[in-house]
């Protein structure tokens, strides 16, 4: 769904000096424009901003309005606005945003929202842009703006063979009114010269030469480095340090006491330390001392959790989240039938550059350097917790070294803005995470346990599906990330259904992590439906194609009055199953022993896509993914195919990770994992041979990419695992198994 225009949105154009043209977007809080409710009052005036900002020599510098931590969005927003301006995209440079809702609307990363929220807004700034100019060339040459056409950053007039560059215009289109944002005339899709081709990220060269590109790199003079330990248990505080022996250690300038806020999200209690370098600050850290008030989470483990859920299982589920016709006599007329326990670990996000910030306080204004990614959000635990007015806080946004979800909580944003402002003189202060922090205090992928039985009658036709999923929660809300809706595939395909849950209490804080619940909930639920298939002797790609052709059942709205959940679109999920049974080989004989095909898919994030893996186990349990093919069903347009291909590579390589060694675990309150030696992610030699990712072109809305492709890989692998040994794994990791990668 894309963001509908509110009436109020709309264009501010002023002059460049020297010539030239700025154009300038109002788009209103997205979530504001499809919820309804009170109109917004009018924007005020734009302040000198941009989308577009034409020079006099035609030089071109379009806005990036997104966070940047990896997904592209840098440069396939811009692209989307240079088509529709009509401009070579070798005359495009681009100037990362400031964090302004009135400026940008909207700016966030997650969710794959980016191009959903933004595509159409984009297209419409860069097309209300060309038709100004036209305007401007037209007026100039007094002729009819019909008579005009727009190419390679030029207006040209075919009647009388005139032509004039958009930078030598741009002064006189800024005089002109500007159209209304509703009504300017987009491209067909046929005319696109930039949208749909191969475009190298903007980064990269920096990236690849080792310039300054990320948070991390950012320095300003005379900057203080800072540290900031936590309690090892969550929700713990700190009571006391040998705080004097710490200042007296040589580079440190600051150390003291924070009491926090107790939310993992934004400022938790700790202590910390500023010094002139951060090795510095990191050897005074190794001789604090910090008495701990560890508090109640020092009572759980993930051995107590285990156990907990094997116990509940045999129970009545808490609550049903769904139930279908009559399951328990489904099963038991079941010709054919299925069992299984399933489970899978809490994880860890792990991106490369761990949690970093810049910020220096003064005069009662902060300025904050940060690569977040939900901004707004950070500007609003800036204030509520730091105590600073939102118009007195200047957020930059720099690029993040991956984020997954990680980064749209911003605890190490306001650590650092509390840290800065206790500082105080306007003395910039850099707090760096250790990869220790980052692991120790992550918002994890939570874990949980799924108890599972199905059934198949006489003709293949899978008629039971009973799931008790025992997770953690308050016993009237799951963790964040931790539930599962009415609608999880199969549910609503099925007619006997019964999806029950139960909820553990949990003080080790969870959050988003790229297809938040979908990259847990695919694992289970595609193996299980590969176990079925297997029972009826079914090919379990076509098992899943006769599923979407049952008749949906519905559920009745809710009593609140909001519409009932829709369960995934069959024709859409039936597509890509089809294009990746195609592309694959699927059915083909396997080419050794050892060795098979699996297949998944999911929905999620508004992206339905499938995934075929090829997979070989040699007898020491060492697993070789050879080839993955994956198709997607996003919409009518994949803006930058280079990058859809990096995304969806990216994917499968995480999906690995999942699968074979990510696994944090808890002890009396506390992770045990610290690094990489005990969290390894997929290696190079590791990843598959060939990775090839295909797309259906369709007349739905345009979908994000970051997230959808990853959840079906899961299954894919692991149903290729069973078909290449015949034995199911159902506890992940896959190394707890005794398997690792070839």
């Amino acid at each position: 769904m894309t963001a509908p225009m509110h009436r109020r949105s709309f264009l501010q154009i002023s002059a460049l000096a020297g010539g030239g043209v700025l154009i300038g977007f109002y788009l209103p809080p997205v979530l504001e424009a499809q919820q309804g409710g009170t109109p917004p009052p009018p924007p005020p005036p734009l302040s000198p901003n941009a989308f577009i900002r034409i020079q006099p020599d035609g030089k071109v510098i379009i806005t990036a309005k997104n966070p940047e931590v990896g997904q592209g969005i840098r440069t396939s927003l811009p692209m989307v606005i240079a088509d529709e301006l009509d401009v070579d995209w070798s005359a495009v440079t681009y100037e990362q945003a400031d964090v302004d809702a009135v400026k940008y609307g909207p700016q966030s990363a997650g969710g794959s929202t980016g191009t959903p929220t933004n595509y159409t807004p984009m297209r419409q700034v860069g097309a209300a842009a060309r038709q100004m100019l036209i305007a401007a060339a037209a007026t100039t040459w007094n002729v009819p703006a019909a008579e005009c056409t727009t190419a390679s950053g030029q207006v040209k007039h075919a009647a009388s063979n005139r032509s004039v560059g958009y930078g030598e215009i741009a002064a006189k289109a800024a005089q002109l009114p500007p159209p209304d944002l509703a009504t300017v005339k987009l491209k067909d899709k046929k005319d696109f010269k930039i949208i749909g081709t191969k475009v190298p990220g903007v980064d990269v060269r920096k990236i690849v030469s080792g310039q300054p590109a990320f948070a991390i790199d950012f320095t300003l003079p005379g900057m203080l480095s800072a540290v900031y330990e936590k309690c090892p248990v969550f929700g713990g505080k700190a009571v006391s340090a040998n705080l004097d022996e710490i200042k007296a250690l040589p580079g440190v300038k600051h150390a003291f006491l924070v009491e926090g806020v107790g939310d993992p999200n934004t400022l938790v209690s700790g202590v910390a330390i500023v010094a002139d370098s951060w090795w510095q600050a990191k050897q005074a850290r190794a001789k604090l001392k910090v008495v701990w008030d560890e508090g109640e989470t020092a009572t759980q483990s993930s051995v107590a959790f285990a156990a907990k859920a094997k116990e509940l299982s045999t129970q009545t589920p808490a609550q049903w989240i769904r139930q279908d016709g009559d399951v328990e006599a489904a099963l038991t007329s079941a010709v054919a039938k299925a069992e299984g326990a399933y489970s899978y670990p809490f994880v860890s996000h792990a991106q490369l550059e761990p949690e970093v910030c810049t910020a220096k306080f003064e005069n009662g204004k902060l300025e904050v350097w940060a690569p977040s990614q939900t901004p707004g959000n950070a500007l609003q635990g800036m204030t509520k917790v730091v105590g600073v007015a939102p118009a007195d806080i200047t957020l930059h946004q720099l690029r993040g070294g991956g984020g997954f979800g990680r980064r749209l909580y911003n605890d190490y944003v306001v650590e650092t803005a509390w840290i800065a402002k206790t500082v105080g003189g306007g003395v910039p202060v850099k707090l760096l995470w250790t990869r220790e922090d980052d692991m120790a205090h992550d918002l994890y992928r939570p874990g949980g346990f799924h108890y599972l039985k199905g059934g198949v009658d006489a003709g293949g036709k899978l008629v039971a599906w009973r799931d008790h999923f025992v997770t953690y929660g308050n016993g009237k809300q799951t963790a964040a990330t931790a539930g599962m809706g009415p609608v999880e595939f199969p549910a609503a395909y099925v007619p006997n259904v019964a999806l029950g849950m139960t909820m553990m209490p949990l003080g080790v804080p969870c959050g988003a992590m790229r297809a938040p619940g979908s990259n847990a909930l695919a694992f289970v639920m595609q193996s299980f439906i590969d176990e079925l298939a297997h029972a009826a002797k079914k090919d379990p790609l076509q098992f899943r194609l006769d599923l979407l052709g049952n008749a949906v059942i519905p559920l009745p709205p809710p009593a609140d009055g909001r519409p009932a959940p829709q369960p995934l679109n069959a024709d859409r999920m039936k597509g890509v199953l089809q294009l990746v049974r195609d592309k694959s080989g699927w059915g083909k004989a396997p080419a050794a022993k050892g060795r098979g095909l699996g297949v998944g898919s999911h929905f999620s994030h508004r992206g339905y896509f499938a995934a075929v893996a090829d997979v070989s186990v040699n007898a020491q349990k060492a697993i070789t993914v050879h080839k993955v093919v994956v198709a997607g069903d996003i919409g009518p347009t994949v803006i930058n195919p280079l990058n859809a291909d990096n995304q969806v590579q990216g994917s499968v390589i995480e999906a690995m990770s999942h699968l074979m060694n990510w696994e944090i675990t808890i002890d009396r309150g506390r992770v045990q994992q610290s690094n990489f030696h005990q969290y390894q992610p997929t290696r190079m030699p590791h990843a598959p041979a060939v990775v090839e990712a295909h797309f259906l072109e369709t007349d739905n809305p345009v979908t994000g990419l970051g997230e959808p492709a990853l959840p079906p890989v899961l299954g894919a692998i692991v149903n290729a695992l069973y078909t290449a040994t015949g034995v199911r794994v159902r506890d992940l990791p896959l190394a707890k198994s005794g398997y690792s990668w070839g």
